[in-house]
């Protein structure tokens, strides 16, 4: 599969989703996360910035402390409740050896469009 039909396939989603690496720097907005993130929110550029960027102190140490757990082959683990009534997962990417290469954030609740 080629990556314009990955990328076509997690636009259509109706759930944000974003990849961030190892380092906490955000590879990947499907569609509805920009949505979210740019015209909900009002963040721009978010692509190549820190995922804390976009998260209070509280909810970055919160991921700091799962990101370590999922290094250690932990599964997805809920980050929070939002203001929408939205669940919030960080879910664990590994590649074909198992090793940790990042995390994405997704989002589960009643979507708008």
């Amino acid at each position: 599969m080629d990556k314009d039909t990955l990328r076509l396939i997690l636009d259509a989603l109706p759930f944000p989703v974003v990849f961030v690496d190892v380092d906490h720097t955000i590879r990947f907005l499907n569609r509805r996360a920009k949505f979210h993130y740019y015209e909900e929110r009002g963040y721009r550029d978010l692509v190549g910035a820190s995922i804390f960027a976009c998260h209070n102190e509280q909810s970055k140490e919160r991921i700091m402390g799962m990101i370590e757990k999922l290094k250690n082959h932990g599964r997805e683990m809920l980050l929070a409740v939002n203001e929408k009534n939205e669940r919030v997962y960080v879910t664990p990417v590994r590649d074909d050896e198992g090793e940790f290469i990042g995390y994405f954030e997704r989002f589960e609740g009643n979507f708008q469009k």
